[in-house]
């Protein structure tokens, strides 16, 4: 349907013309269709390449529109199932949607892998994400005894309607604060337990109610009050052993490749260059389970990272460690902030169907498979690398990209 903002577009622009500006006044106004015609108006998009964008998958325009501003359609990523998973004595199928071809097959391999020795035993902390409420106080002396004797009252204050997640068991559970004296910035740091919800949203708004109280018993300017992705109060945890007889091949022994892959973890615990690619593998795993779920990988793979830093140097997600048997053992524990309720995750369809092939598990639950794969998934990429090569398995899987590719060439 054309409208008359639409119809300004059309007189200002015309019809198949190269692209002079992008400023559209009004553009998140019009409907998806219009929005689409316009950019293929602007941009000369083929009849081809203006169908691609037409396709809605397990979406509809309406959800489209809702999940983000000036949609004009959807971008698909394949989703598949990583097999071979032993959680905690269950076994378990997990839906990971990626576009690199290689990726279920070595998660699927490594959990494999880590059959021979029970398969991997998980653990979580509560689901506490911390928001940051920032003050520079017109007085930056005294606030302590101030502070203390009302933390009580400001934690009573900060849980005002939020009645239905304390009868969960949730709520704002801590309050702390730090002063930087080179900035004077006063910080508190508000723990909340958002249960089985990410809680972005929720943690936000109480920060930012709860700062016109703090400041009323700590006059100065507000600064910034927003959660922080470094969630280091909400871990998952995830472990593993392998026996040495699962790695033999023609060119190593099962003992020989277990310490290979040891050596290859102590090489990035001591080469931040390697640290970095090392833990881009544990996240080939982590952010396809995420992106499955309907949950905010760019949120995980913040917090991931930070805490990676947490000692002043860079380090590797994941340690292995041959013991005195000579099998590999391997850990993992990372923050992981992930809901099951609210947001993408409940309306979108597939999100919800993924959860369901998942078990159902709560928002913990769900934190400790994720570390899991991004265990098993790390595991299977050093294996290769410690035999092999990484190339071997990987092209061999995406000669299937550079066939189509040659097709469609042709």
């Amino acid at each position: 349907m054309e409208t008359e903002t639409s119809r300004k577009f059309q007189v200002r622009f015309g019809e198949r013309q190269t692209i002079k500006s992008s400023r559209l006044p009004g553009y998140y106004e019009l409907p998806i269709t219009e929005r689409r015609r316009i950019v293929s108006s602007l941009c000369d998009l083929t009849p081809a390449e203006q169908k691609s964008l037409e396709h809605f998958g397990a979406l509809t325009p309406e959800l489209t529109d809702v999940f983000i501003e000036n949609a004009v359609g959807t971008m698909s990523l394949p989703l598949g199932i990583a097999t071979n998973f032993l959680i905690n004595g269950k076994e378990l199928l997990v839906p990971m949607a990626v576009e690199e071809s290689s990726v279920i097959a070595a998660a699927s391999h490594g959990a494999k892998l880590a059959r021979t020795g029970g398969g991997f035993r998980t653990g979580s902390t509560a689901p506490i994400s911390t928001g940051q409420i920032q003050i520079f106080p017109e007085n930056p002396e005294g606030f302590e005894s101030v502070l203390a004797k009302h933390k009580d009252e400001l934690i009573e204050k900060a849980n005002e309607g939020q009645e239905r997640l304390i009868r969960r068991g949730g709520g704002v559970k801590n309050l702390s604060w730090r002063y930087v004296p080179a900035i004077n910035s006063l910080t508190f740091y508000l723990d909340v337990d958002t249960r089985d919800a990410m809680g972005a949203n929720m943690v936000n708004t109480i920060c930012e109610k709860l700062s016109l109280d703090l400041v009323k018993l700590i006059p100065g300017d507000i600064g910034l009050r927003i959660l922080t992705n470094l969630t280091d109060k909400r871990l998952a945890r995830a472990s593993c052993l392998i026996k040495k007889e699962a790695f033999h091949n023609d060119r190593y022994s099962g003992a020989e490749v277990a310490k290979r892959i040891e050596a290859a973890y102590l090489f990035a615990a001591h080469d931040v260059y390697r640290a970095a690619t090392h833990n881009k593998g544990v996240m080939n795993g982590i952010d396809p389970v995420v992106i499955a779920t309907g949950n905010d990988w760019r949120a995980v793979e913040a917090g991931a990272h930070a805490y990676c830093c947490r000692n002043g140097v860079y380090q590797p997600m994941t340690t292995w460690r041959c013991n005195d048997d000579g099998d590999l053992e391997g850990s993992i524990e990372l923050p992981m902030a992930l809901g099951i309720v609210g947001g993408v995750t409940k309306l979108h369809p597939t999100a919800q169907s993924a959860l369901k092939i998942l078990g159902q598990p709560s928002a913990q639950g769900l934190a400790e498979i994720v570390c899991a794969v991004g265990l098993a998934q790390n595991l299977s990429a050093l294996r290769a690398l410690a035999s092999e090569g990484i190339q071997q398995g990987h092209m061999d899987l995406h000669q299937k990209n550079l066939e189509l590719s040659r097709r469609k060439g042709d």
